[in-house]
């Protein structure tokens, strides 16, 4: 079995600023474009209008935790 050993610790990656504002709005962009679904299309990608309307009230701020990786 070969094990490695790092030394130094490694840093994260830090995000810049533009990229995380894209991430927001892309994000709003997706969800307003969740809640302008028609009931066909929700059923579609299966989910229920209630859940749909839930997701698209979320606050911009409020995004998934693999986003914030």
């Amino acid at each position: 079995m070969t094990q490695i050993a790092i030394k130094q610790h490694c840093k994260p990656q830090r995000r810049f600023l533009l990229s995380s504002l894209q991430d927001v709005f892309s994000l709003l962009r997706q969800r307003q474009t969740l809640a302008k679904l028609d009931d066909r299309a929700l059923e579609d990608i299966g989910i229920t209008r209630e859940q749909a309307e839930a997701e698209a009230s979320r606050s911009i701020w409020d995004a998934p935790d693999f986003w914030q990786k």
